[in-house]
């Protein structure tokens, strides 16, 4: 049981992808406006949507999953949290139209595309079930016209992100880039993009920790170890 922002709590059954920082950094990269209506394509156990519906009191969130059994434990964590007015977890295929209703849609996806599969979380980090180019048409469809997408990736796939947004009217906006150590090689990417929006990309980057080995500033945000 993980315990999260305002006393949410998570519970992750066996076989489930385990809260990572990918999650933790996205839902923290993530800029939600007042009432906005949220996606969570590949939703898990509904570990994005608690994160901001702790984040925003005034947000909610519909979770899209294929697997049964992690759509049936995000069902238990909307219960254990009291949320079924804010948040809804979907068994379906994320390729399904989802309707061009919402504001913002996020998605932590696959990395890799074949190779051996993990044997406890066998979709969890491959793209076999969804390709990136399918993710990102139906984050197109998901959000209406200047609402924002954002995700979480590996940064040698950036180029190849940004090309298909842009075949899917998806503009890059916001790239953050996370380094593990202070000087360390760029492991993570955080990236925002916009339906219909201008070309005009905003770039910042991030350490995890410092040289000495000690939790940044920002790790210690993200975690609400400390005010920053």
């Amino acid at each position: 049981m993980e315990i999260l922002q305002n006393g949410y709590q998570l519970d992750i059954p066996t076989g489930s992808f385990p809260l990572s920082t990918d999650s933790m950094l996205l839902g923290d990269f993530v800029r939600l406006p007042k009432n906005a209506t949220v996606c969570d394509l590949g939703a898990g156990c509904g570990t994005l949507g608690l994160l901001l519906c702790a984040k925003d009191p005034s947000c909610t969130v519909t979770g899209v999953e294929i697997d049964l059994a992690s759509h049936e434990a995000a069902l238990r964590n909307i219960e254990r949290n009291s949320l079924a007015h804010r948040m809804k977890s979907i068994h379906a295929d994320l390729r399904c139209d989802c309707g061009n209703t919402y504001h913002i849609c996020v998605s932590n996806p696959p990395y890799y595309t074949g190779g051996p599969a993990s044997q406890t979380h066998a979709t969890a980090r491959r793209d076999d079930l969804c390709s990136t180019e399918e993710l990102m048409q139906s984050a197109s469809r998901c959000i209406r016209f200047g609402g924002d997408f954002y995700l979480v990736h590996k940064p040698e796939k950036l180029a190849h992100l940004c090309a298909l947004g842009g075949k899917y009217q998806l503009e890059a906006k916001h790239l953050r880039l996370i380094r593990h150590r202070e000087n360390g090689p760029i492991t993570l990417i955080l990236l925002q993009l916009r339906k219909g929006g201008k070309p005009g990309l905003v770039m910042d980057e991030k350490c995890l920790f410092l040289a000495d080995g000690n939790p940044s500033p920002y790790y210690q945000s993200v975690y609400h170890q400390q005010e920053v």
